[in-house]
């Protein structure tokens, strides 16, 4: 393992990336018949994606996998070595990966936690990246990330991988050039099972559990809290602890907050405005974040607004519930219509749900292909996901659970009071319509009510009442040495 300070590593890599950044993209050291070198950081399920959609692209090989769990990167290699017939270098602490400089690209298939950290380190080594979603623990990583990419002139693509739907392209266009009329509102909906018998349960224990022998713990911690492993499983889990994860916002919900921002035009800064409230109802177990929310962005002219479900449709059931026939999609209305859909498209449908027009997309499945070929043509304007926009729609996450985190435990009567929007309040009906068919008694596990907090979108900071609070979530603190730096 290397033995790198913080403060040797940093001065090699930003060395390393200043230089980097004085060479043209085409006099970089390639691999054999000029291909792409790749390395794949987090070996988990997404990470196997990740080895799969990039080294059986055209003129890209992976080269090297890390992983702070030495079980899986050997497993990994193993399996790599099986199916390729090719050896690939293996590494637990990616600072020793990114000192190897015949490696052009990275793609990070880490937990949250991590994302913005491998990013800065990887653009300072004259490295591309490939990051997955959600880009940032909090806010001010994201911004810190564009900083980077900007400053090394790299390449950084963001896995929401259905920007690069053609579908999702011409439905908004289409609606942009308003073919239905003005937008009214776009909802985002993760309606996904996390309930007994799903991924979404956290099994806790009144004591610290052993974390797995071959597991570098303080490697796999990194920027976060270095805290007693208090759930049965390492991985996967840390999706609802907030530590290390965003719950359903930042897990599956960020794509479809993305394809609803997406919807309003892509706006380029964060709402003036958040408010989200809900709960962790019905598992009763060490998890922290909600399994149902709602987050209520008050962009103008038109809201976007947010739902999670990790409940079934009812008590005793496995199906979920749905939106207008969406259970994870989005929805956008329109003065004369609306669209209905998600990866791999939707339909237009009249005020009467009569269908209008189809829209057939194929889900991104040349998201990797995409980021290929701008690490190529080193133009960040052939990016369709560059780490701008994967920021600010990650933001629009950590706002909606900033809010929550903030809140306090209210009656089904003055939450009512509260909500001076008829949408949000159809949205609030509807979850506490969702909650009783789940026998969730409210008055013992009352819903959360997050205050209605105000944003500098030109700071990214919070304003005005709360703001004190709510910033202290904007940015995190760091242990050393796995610090995200003020200056890049």
């Amino acid at each position: 393992m290397s033995k790198l300070s913080r403060r040797n590593f940093m001065k090699s890599t930003m060395a390393a990336g200043a230089a980097m950044a004085l060479l043209s993209p085409n006099s970089r050291v390639r691999g054999a018949n000029n291909d792409l070198r790749f390395a794949v950081v987090g070996t988990g399920g997404q990470g196997g994606g990740h080895i799969k959609n990039f080294n059986g692209k055209k003129g890209v090989r992976v080269v090297a996998l890390c992983d702070a769990d030495e079980a899986r990167v050997k497993k990994q290699a193993r399996d790599f070595e099986k199916k390729y017939g090719q050896k690939v270098k293996t590494y637990i602490d990616v600072r020793e990966l990114l000192e190897d400089k015949s490696i052009d690209a990275i793609t990070s298939a880490t937990p949250n936690h991590w994302h913005s950290l491998i990013t800065i380190w990887a653009c300072q080594a004259g490295k591309d990246v490939y990051i997955e979603k959600p880009v940032s623990h909090n806010i001010w990583e994201g911004r810190k990330m564009i900083e980077a990419a900007r400053k090394y002139d790299r390449i950084v693509q963001t896995g929401t991988q259905k920007r690069s739907d053609p579908g999702l392209m011409e439905v908004f266009d289409y609606i942009q050039k308003g073919n239905l009329g003005a937008i009214k509102w776009s909802r985002g909906f993760c309606y996904k099972a996390r309930f007994e018998g799903t991924n979404g349960i956290v099994n806790g224990t009144n004591g610290p559990n052993p974390v797995p022998e071959s597991v570098d713990y303080n490697l796999w911690c990194g920027p976060a809290e270095m805290e007693p492993l208090r759930r049965e499983k390492l991985h996967y889990k840390w999706h609802w602890v907030w530590n290390t994860g965003n719950g359903d916002l930042g897990n599956q919900g960020i794509h479809e907050m993305d394809l609803a921002r997406w919807a309003l035009g892509d706006p380029p800064k964060l709402p003036p405005r958040v408010l989200s409230f809900g709960g962790r109802f019905r598992v009763n177990d060490a998890g922290e974040t909600a399994n149902t929310q709602i987050v209520f962005l008050d962009y103008k002219p038109a809201p976007l607004i947010f739902e999670v479900r990790g409940l079934p449709r009812k008590k005793g059931e496995t199906s979920m519930d749905n939106f207008r026939g969406t259970r994870v999609g989005i929805v956008v209305q329109c003065e004369d219509g609306y669209f209905m859909g998600g990866g791999g498209g939707g339909w237009t449908y009249d005020n009467n749900g009569k269908k209008l027009k189809q829209f057939k997309g194929e889900g991104g499945g040349s998201h990797h292909q995409n980021f290929i070929d701008a690490v190529r043509s080193h133009k960040v304007s052939d990016l369709n996901a560059d780490i701008e926009k994967g920021h600010i729609s990650s933001a629009l996450c950590h706002m909606g659970n900033i809010s929550y985190r903030l809140g306090k435990k209210m009656s089904v009567s003055d939450i009512k009071n509260a909500i001076g929007n008829a949408d949000l309040m159809d949205s609030f009906e509807r979850m506490h319509e969702h909650l009783k068919v789940n026998e969730v008694d409210l008055e013992k596990e009352p819903i959360t009510m997050g205050p209605m907090l105000t944003m500098d979108p030109r700071k990214e900071k919070f304003v005005g009442e709360y703001s004190d609070w709510a910033n202290m979530y904007v940015k995190r603190n760091y242990r050393e040495p796995f610090v995200v730096p003020d200056r890049v």
